[in-house]
């Protein structure tokens, strides 16, 4: 378990490295190229995303995801973001250290897309999500600067 926990952490760490090196907080709302999403939404769509299925469905901590908030707000001040991912990374990296080994293998609590999968399935679904749009992120930043 050490490892994914290790995983999550780098990813989220990463996430804030990419937000924190636009230099002009304006570009955290900008659409560029074929990206659909601007990197402001996706910081907040991933916080919002892990917030909830690591935070309340695992960890019951009772958050309440607004989805289509994460989408559609602009203008968040990149310190606001910053705060956010700090405020998952200390919500999710608690909880996955708390997990063991017999848990990994217990359904998770909600299907995703249809599809019920053990908790190991899930983690590693809402990883390669998280990997997925830190990507896109460096993606938009770096076609920016260049």
């Amino acid at each position: 378990m050490r490892y994914i926990t290790s995983q999550y952490q780098k990813y989220l760490e990463s996430l804030k490295k990419e937000i924190s090196l636009y230099q002009n907080e304006s570009d955290l709302w900008k659409l560029t190229g074929d990206l659909k999403n601007t990197p402001g939404n996706l910081a907040l769509h991933l916080c919002g995303n892990l917030k909830h299925n690591i935070g309340s469905v695992l960890g019951k901590n009772g958050y309440v995801r607004n989805r289509d908030l994460e989408f559609s707000a602009k203008g968040i001040s990149k310190a606001e973001i910053l705060d956010d991912i700090d405020s998952t990374t200390n919500i999710v990296i608690p909880i996955l250290d708390s997990l063991t080994d017999d848990d990994l293998i217990e359904p998770f609590p909600e299907a995703s897309h249809g599809e019920d999968q053990a908790i190991y399935d899930a983690l590693v679904r809402l990883a390669l999500h998280l990997g997925y749009h830190v990507g896109q992120i460096n993606y938009h930043r770096r076609m920016l600067t260049f």
